[in-house]
């Protein structure tokens, strides 16, 4: 968004930077002094390119800044006030510049989700004033910064992630220790280098950092141990020697992490330990160490235990924190030389810049001439401020790790957006985002990191019409039917919060994208065969591995589903123009709608196996369709319900994986035949039996085993096992229409726009239903009890419902 306000800072850096294709890293310091006598308050708005971390007195105070693009570059504003001291004071901020880069290839040492222009720069506002508002100092960046290029800090080549960026390779003896105090001596560094203006305000011409106040809070962070030490030992001739471990000490739980602190490493002796976290989690890694000059210290990141992966790239996994022989932890590896310079009052510390996904760690220590102590070692936790205020328990204790491994899930895969997994990618989907989204809904009602999410994809937007499939992002794709998951996003907007400027303001993008189809449709009344050069990932699908997720019709002609989300978007859209106004679009949208479902009847379905085929010019079949012929409406009554009902028939089918079960609930909802859902829990069921804290992104590949789609849990057990959903735009209209299945009881909260929803249900041994409903004062409900019976109440305020029940048969 556009800002217009005056910036006394300039963008500065330092002269000779590095290639554009390289990283470059500069320490920044201004030093003040605040007067004893006075009270003082200092607010400062800070950016860099490409990320930093700033510093006061040697505490981090901010990272950032915001992920964003060009066009949107994002500040932070921080209130330093309280954290001032009389005296001395220092703010110090360590820059990253990112290597700039137009494909995958230069860009992999660097996190792909991080916009970075081709040069470094650092952009700090703020004045040092008195309670009267009296200036005592201005702080802005500008040659009065003092600042020093890294010589201590390379990164390496990414491997076994994607998208995350290198690991490191530092040499803790070119590290400028404690340059973060106030009294460290920064007479040997250079004055900062003004490189540019924040705008140009006779010309317009446009800055590389088009600045916008960030939108989201920032993201928390707080300090953790590991909970235990799995195995650990020496090396001898290259050769482990396991002191601790193995398959006993992983069945007996495990010794405390904290007996680390004050470890010894000999000199020329090697030690290692596996650490576990607990639970998958995101963090930086912390280390503390005394003595050990030029040792070889190596901090490797793994989700799990798992053996040598298969030559086609699948993995095996197993349990997944259980060591055996064959198994080992597999990851980016961060690597730093000891300076010797630390002891037990103040140790000698390191931490990796970027944070990683993490569930175990193996640290390795090779002391050389010097023996070694290790004073410390955790990490301190970081991710989105994600307060829970939705809950639920109900009789099947099976499904309580399901609802809190999602929570785990979804919390891993927000930072400073929605991710598709925090350990190997830590991108931005559309289909990822939507999903989670709804989670993030239905279990705290907080919609800032979900407005962001619909900016940065209205932000992708192409010439053609289309969006990216993930964003931000240095690494452009498209994934042609993902751009209809952005339009969902914004209608699952509107029915939780009613935020009508919102949908205005995103018309003109939902018309692209609409349009892009359109133009495509053939004399046939289908969306045609899609470009060769976008990728047409339906779903991850064992029966469609060849292709990454594509189905092998897409090689032929027209897809079936794309072409049935097409008209479920195009659905949504006339629903989201008519209740914005805009009533003549709305109808040109259905009836467009109305065309395609009715082309994809006359040219895609197969009277004889009575189910949707993949393409009209292939006899192959899936799920997938099914579901989308539904959702669309070009199944709908009788019809619909015979074609669930065909649909599960025949197992034999390509099924819905984990990552798209979603749209299976969805159908199966829609068409009363919800019960036949429960067998669907095993996908999640079996996950907890291989100890798993976080869900896994698919079943072909096993590549990640904490991926946000997978939280269907946060959506299903409210929405339908309660039955909480909005009636009406915004939850002025609330709906609870509960499927018991074979539950007994059931009880929760959803929070919304008005407030919390509870609902508690319980099935008595006489086989009657009781149903009772707190929702917030002044908003009707409509309440649908399992039986079909359906009351408008104008309040619900507590007061018991019931009905017959009779569980229906699986």
């Amino acid at each position: 968004m556009e800002e217009n306000r005056e910036w006394q800072a300039k963008w500065i850096w330092l002269e000779d930077s590095p290639a554009a294709d390289a990283h470059d890293i500069v320490y920044f310091r201004r030093t003040f002094s605040v007067p004893a006598d006075l009270p003082c308050r200092l607010v400062v708005d800070v950016s860099a390119d490409s990320r930093y971390r700033l510093y006061l007195n040697e505490t981090s105070v901010s990272a950032g800044p915001c992920k964003g693009d060009a066009s949107t570059y994002y500040y932070e504003t921080i209130d330093l006030s309280d954290r001032l001291k009389p005296g001395a004071n220092v703010l110090a901020c360590k820059v990253v510049h990112y290597p700039f880069a137009a494909n995958a290839r230069n860009a992999s040492s660097s996190p792909a989700s991080v916009w970075r222009s081709d040069r470094g720069a650092f952009l700090l506002n703020g004045e040092l004033s008195g309670a009267d508002g009296q200036v005592c100092e201005r702080l802005h960046s500008g040659p009065s910064w003092r600042a020093l290029r890294d010589r201590a800090i390379g990164y390496q080549a990414e491997s076994f992630t994607l998208f995350v960026g290198g690991a490191e390779s530092a040499d803790g003896s070119r590290l400028p220790h404690g340059w973060q105090r106030p009294e460290y001596d920064d007479a040997g560094w250079q004055p900062a280098v003004v490189v540019g203006d924040t705008h140009d305000p006779t010309w317009g011409a446009l800055m590389p950092w088009q600045l916008t106040a960030r939108t989201i809070p920032p993201l928390y962070e707080t300090e953790r141990d590991f909970k235990r030490i799995v195995r650990a030992g020496r090396m001898n001739g290259g050769a482990e020697q396991v002191r601790h471990g193995g398959q006993q000490a992983a069945a007996e739980g495990g010794t405390d992490a904290l007996s680390l602190v004050g470890h010894l490493v000999p000199a020329g002796e090697t030690h290692w330990f596996e650490l576990d976290a607990g639970a998958m989690t995101t963090g930086y890694l912390q280390l503390r160490l005394a003595g050990g000059k030029e040792a070889s210290v190596r901090m490797l990141c793994s989700e799990c235990y798992e053996y040598p992966p298969e030559p086609d790239g699948r993995r095996i996994k197993g349990i997944r924190d259980e060591w055996r022989e064959g198994k080992a932890l597999y990851g980016p590896t961060d690597a730093y030389i000891a300076a010797g310079v630390g002891n037990a009052a103040e140790p000698e510390y390191y931490e990796p810049f970027w944070f990683r996904g993490i569930r175990f760690v193996r640290l390795e220590i090779a002391a050389r001439d010097e023996p070694l102590i290790l004073l410390g070692f955790n990490y301190r936790e970081t991710g989105y401020p994600l307060e829970v205020k939705g809950g639920f328990a109900c009789s099947d204790e099976s499904l309580a790790p399901l609802w809190e491994i999602s929570l785990n899930t979804l919390a891993r895969c927000m930072h400073e957006t929605y991710e598709d997994t925090p350990y190997y990618e830590q991108m931005q989907y559309t289909m990822d985002t939507r999903l989670q989204i709804l989670y993030t809904y239905m279990t705290s009602g907080d919609d800032r990191l979900a407005a962001k999410a619909i900016y940065d994809f209205h932000s992708s937007l192409l010439p053609s019409g289309l969006l990216q499939a993930r964003y931000p992002s240095v690494v452009p794709q498209v994934i042609t039917g993902f751009s209809f998951f952005w339009i969902m996003m914004v209608h699952d907007h509107y029915m939780f919060y009613a935020d009508a400027a919102l949908v205005r303001r995103y018309r003109p993008t939902i018309d692209a994208v609409l349009a892009w189809f359109d133009r495509r449709i053939g004399d046939d009344g289908l969306v045609g065969r899609l470009p060769e050069g976008y990728w047409q990932m339906i779903d991850w699908v064992e029966e469609w591995k060849a292709l990454y997720g594509a189905p092998p019709a897409s090689r032929n002609g027209p897809l079936t589903v794309i072409n049935l989300m097409y008209a479920d978007a195009l659905n949504k859209a006339a629903q989201l123009n008519a209740w914005t106004g805009r009533g003549d679009v709305a109808a040109e949208y259905r009836d467009r709608a109305a065309r395609v479902n009715a082309a994809v009847r006359d040219t895609c379905f197969s009277a004889e196996r009575g189910l949707f085929r993949d393409g009209p010019h292939a006899e192959q079949y899936s799920q997938h369709p099914q579901i989308w012929a539904v959702l669309s409406g070009a199944a709908h009554g009788e019809e619909a319900v015979c074609l669930m009902d065909r649909m599960l028939a025949e197992p034999e089918l390509p099924r819905a994986s984990i990552a798209y079960v979603h749209f299976l609930f969805r159908a199966l909802s829609r068409t009363s035949r919800y019960d036949r859902a429960a067998p669907l829990w095993d996908i999640w069921r079996e996950q907890v039996g291989l100890h798993l804290t976080s869900w896994v992104e698919d079943p072909v590949w096993q590549r990640s085993d904490c991926h946000g789609w997978g939280a269907s849990p946060l959506y299903e057990f409210p929405a339908e096992i309660l039955g909480i959903t909005p009636a009406e735009p915004g939850f002025s209209r609330i709906s609870v229409a509960p499927r018991p299945g074979s539950l007994r009881w059931a009880s929760g909260t959803v929070p919304t726009k008005a407030g919390p929803v509870e609902v508690a249900w319980r099935i008595d041994d006489d086989d009657r239903f009781r149903l009772r409903i707190h929702a917030p004062s002044g908003i009707p409900v409509r309440v649908t009890l399992p039986d079909g019976t359906a009351r408008e109440l104008p309040q619900a305020s507590g007061e018991v419902l019931t009905c017959s029940y009779s569980a229906a048969p699986h």
